[in-house]
């Protein structure tokens, strides 16, 4: 492994500086749709697999957005005379996002990577060189304190938390400081920590870049950098959640034993929300011989919170080690290196007794209910992103069926969910399906089966009868007891309700 340093940065003090660069790559349509327009989706969709020769080959003419797609996506140098009309060269140049090479020749210091915000924003992504494209990509085997660039996790975070306006936001273990961008959208005041300093000033380029706020951002691990009477609206973080055999790179590994990272950050969180407060995380977990994987995430939630967490794969303890070494891009190196770098994982991990890892979201809502709720389950199945509208409907029916008994509930008014729709199995020429089906097209995507008087109560869903008028006209239509009806379906009606099938209307 080479030892040798990442390249200078960028002056994080020049921002004016960024601001020019900026205006010259909006210029030229460097932008997540420029692209998209410049390479095609074949090549564009390459890119996120590390494969840059497609967009190479589709940037060999001499065009502005060609030869800025060169230079910042695909770290390419570039003639001086070729991007003097695009870029404001000698600035850049003083400013250290350019270096002049070969003699007649301009490289960059940094990948810049065109993000689309979620509003139609133009945002552009810094990070380390070859970092921007693909995620890692085998980083790890030449330095250890590199920062990444955009990478599906998190670009998942970013879908999943909840977009509400906001005092005060926390992004923990900022990065490159995409998390930090999306919360200056909606947060009067966002702070951001990481305990790589080198990730701080390219979390300032990146919100310089983008024409967004400055945040605060500070120095340490979890949340020693927090001042002890400071609390917040929003807490978001996709942390170094891999579990590994001690703490090579900065950028994946949390450095504590086990999956203890992710449990310390979730615990401490808690006391650091305020009231109505969200905290959203990636997390891996392990499954430990003898011990339910479900309580040992619900050990985790702490006091005075509500919790969601959803696990959304899991993999056994060799695919989890493959999956990281090759992502360090160990398995390209010595294979005796490669075969004891594998034994030490699986050590690791028969020491722990530990048989999977689980890889998923953490969700947690500030209450002052007495007794929280606390939902932990598997969905590995398609879901519809963005998800931070779901997230928080989700919490919202929580508060709503804790404070409605049996009788509130039949007294309420529900309608059905948007694009909601019923399916029916059995064989062909059946009299009466096998079962019902409710599915959504939406948000988690779920399906639920239900009997015939559960299809029937949810297709009658409009707001405008009460659940309990509902029901006596079923049971009238049925010919069953209204009394007996009404007493078993109030528990039917709790699950649509928390699963999203069905919306109270006021």
């Amino acid at each position: 492994m080479s030892n040798s340093s990442p390249a200078t940065l960028p002056s994080t003090a020049r921002v004016d500086v960024s601001l020019r660069l900026r205006d010259a790559l909006l210029a030229a349509s460097f932008t997540a749709d420029g692209l998209l327009d410049l390479l095609g989706a074949p090549a564009y969709a390459a890119l996120a697999r590390s494969e840059t020769v497609p967009a190479l080959r589709a940037t060999r003419g001499d065009t502005a957005l060609e030869s800025l797609v060169r230079l910042f996506l695909l770290q390419q140098p570039v003639p001086h005379a070729r991007v003097t009309g695009v870029l404001p060269v000698d600035v850049c140049v003083e400013g250290g996002w350019l270096v002049r090479t070969g003699g007649d020749e301009v490289a960059a210091t940094v990948d810049i990577r065109p993000y689309g915000g979620p509003g139609g924003e133009d945002w552009f992504i810094v990070s380390d060189l070859g970092c921007a494209v693909g995620g890692a990509g085998g980083i790890g085997s030449r330095d250890e304190g590199v920062v990444l660039g955009v990478g599906g996790a998190s670009t998942t975070l970013a879908g999943i938390t909840v977009r509400a306006p906001v005092g005060a936001a926390l992004d923990l273990g900022t990065g490159s400081g995409i998390q930090a961008l999306h919360a200056a959208r909606h947060a009067t005041r966002v702070t951001a920590t990481d305990v790589n300093p080198r990730a701080l000033d390219i979390a300032a380029l990146t919100l310089a870049l983008s024409g967004a706020p400055a945040a605060d951002l500070r120095q340490g691990s979890l949340f020693e950098p927090i001042e002890d009477d400071e609390t917040f609206d929003l807490i978001v973080s996709n942390p170094p959640f891999v579990i590994s055999p001690g703490a090579r790179l900065t950028y994946r590994d949390g450095g504590m034993g086990g999956d203890d990272l992710c449990r310390t950050l979730v615990q401490q969180s808690g006391q650091r929300l305020n009231g109505g407060g969200f905290a959203q995380f990636l997390a891996n977990w392990q499954h430990v011989e003898g011990e339910d994987w479900q309580d040992r995430l619900r050990s985790w939630v702490p006091r005075g919170c509500d919790a969601w967490i959803v696990q959304r794969e899991v993999q056994d303890i060799t695919q989890y080690a493959e999956l990281w070494l090759r992502d360090a891009g160990d398995h390209r190196g010595d294979t005796a290196e490669y075969q004891a770098r594998y034994d030490a994982w699986l050590d690791e991990f028969e020491a722990r007794k530990v048989r999977a890892v689980g890889f998923g979201w953490i969700a947690l809502h500030r209450t002052e209910a007495v007794e929280p709720s606390i939902t932990v389950e598997e969905w590995p199945h398609p879901v519809e992103q963005p998800l931070g509208d779901t997230v928080r409907a989700h919490f919202d029916r929580i508060d709503y069926l804790r404070a409605h008994d049996d009788a509130a509930l039949l007294a309420g008014h529900f309608r059905l969910a948007a694009e909601v729709v019923q399916e029916q199995v059995g064989l062909p020429g059946a009299e009466d399906p096998e079962h019902v089906v409710l599915r959504q097209n939406r948000g988690m995507r779920r399906a639920t089966r239900v009997d015939t008087v559960g299809a029937g109560f949810a297709g009658v869903c409009d707001g405008t009868l009460s659940a309990g008028r509902i029901l006596d006209a079923i049971a009238q239509l049925v010919g069953e007891d209204p009394v007996l009806l009404r007493d078993r379906t109030p528990a039917q009606i709790r699950l649509l309700v928390e699963q999203g099938f069905l919306e109270p209307a006021r």
